[in-house]
């Protein structure tokens, strides 16, 4: 196995017991990072009591297993099994819990345990909570915590009370994007214009900034195309399918709906029409404007296949399944934020597009904002003073196909 120069310096601490109680792998996206954290976790453990407790945590179960069990499985073979259904693992005959830790409510599933190692994957996207009560369990001496993150807000909590916390038994090691020299220098190339902005400075540069301003500061009029223009634009790379996303209006907020077509190989995403109304009439209203708009789009875009709707209302879901003969499905509603970055990447790397007539969305785009009153995280600002129906109508239509736009 080879590594980097900054993985070497890493695996060294390991030889010369160099590490902390809390030990944070921090910086850019595909820094190699995560890969000799999780390394160094494996053989930590591996020299560690066998008759020791060991817990691995992620934001979910799923991402755990495929940010860092799989590759596990993959570097330590049959040394290295687990199982996400009992939440279990094993290393060498160290038994390693599994846990996720998306909310506060996650630390009532650590309570009561004593261990001597924890890896906690993508740590900023824990809860306060559980890593307060998972320093607590560890209890054993000479217990220790492996942590990977990208970096964040400089107000967000790991960054406050830890990482600039003088006091406190902790190693920060810093990863950039070029201390990953396996990458070929196209790809770190095309990885950079992906991003922009707050996601640039923290992804790319590896560097703890604050979200301010304008969301998407690279949306231009570049981005806006004529009928004409987006004929031209799919004649050699046709639309292959579309979906349409909504979201549904109340308490001042309106119905929105936003087609969204995609060409072969996912290399690029067209807004090609939208539905928007703040009076909510009815009910029966909304249905048969959906009813009306997926006609419409149907004769315009025979491969409209599915609709993406907001989850929040199972009852239209129904009306809308029996008036239409496409799939209605469920948005996924992933975090706001991922579906923010998934939208600025595809509008960095010059691969979304809006027909000029959705004024509605173009309007949601361009005023998008982050909100510098919130504390501590990123917030979207929706406060009625900017369109976030049609954004998050955008956003069902797309976030489902992630793996696809991006290659992950």
């Amino acid at each position: 196995m080879t590594f980097s120069p900054k993985q070497k310096k890493a695996l060294m601490l390991l030889k010369n017991n160099g590490f902390k109680r809390i030990n944070i792998f921090e910086g850019s996206v595909r820094s190699g990072k995560t890969f000799i954290s999780m390394i160094i976790w494996g053989f930590w453990v591996a020299a560690s009591p066998k008759n020791a407790n060991y817990l691995m945590s992620g934001k979910t179960l799923g991402t755990l297993r495929r940010n860092v069990l799989e590759p596990m499985k993959n570097f330590f073979g049959e040394y290295f099994t687990y199982n996400i259904y009992k939440k279990e693992g094993s290393l060498l005959g160290r038994k390693i819990y599994l846990e996720g830790a998306a909310n506060a409510q996650a630390e009532n599933k650590i309570r009561g345990m004593t261990l001597m190692g924890a890896y906690c994957d993508e740590l900023t996207l824990f809860s306060e909570e559980f890593f307060v009560m998972l320093l607590s369990r560890l209890s054993e001496n000479g217990a220790k915590l492996f942590a990977t993150t990208n970096p964040d807000d400089p107000k967000h909590w790991v960054k406050r009370n830890y990482l600039d916390n003088k006091n406190i038994d902790l190693l920060s090691l810093k990863f950039r994007l070029e201390d990953n020299t396996f990458l070929p220098k196209s790809y770190i190339e095309q990885l950079k214009a992906e991003f922009s902005g707050v996601f640039y400075d923290r992804f790319i540069s590896g560097e703890w900034t604050a979200a301010e301003g304008r969301i998407y500061e690279n949306f231009s009029n570049d981005c806006i195309l004529s009928i004409e223009e987006l004929r031209k634009k799919t004649a050699e790379n046709p639309i292959s399918f579309s979906v349409i996303g909504v979201d549904y209006g109340g308490n001042g907020s309106a119905s929105a709906f936003v087609h969204v077509g995609f060409d072969a190989g996912f290399k690029n995403v067209y807004v090609l029409s939208e539905y928007y109304d703040k009076k909510n009439r009815s009910a029966e209203n909304l249905i048969l404007a959906f009813s009306d708009f997926v006609t419409m789009e149907k004769k315009r875009c025979p491969r409209l296949t599915k609709a993406y709707c907001d989850s929040a209302e199972q009852l239209l879901i129904k009306s809308f399944r029996s008036a239409v003969k496409i799939e209605v499905k469920n948005a996924l509603k992933k975090p706001i934020n991922t579906r923010i970055n998934m939208l600025s990447r595809l509008i960095s790397s010059k691969r979304f597009f809006i027909l000029d007539d959705c004024v509605h969305t173009i309007d949601a785009v361009r005023s998008a904002r982050w909100d510098e009153r919130s504390i501590h995280r990123d917030i979207r600002l929706d406060n009625g003073t900017t369109n976030v129906d049609s954004l998050d109508a955008l956003e069902y239509a797309f976030e489902r196909f992630e793996h696809q736009l991006f290659k992950i």
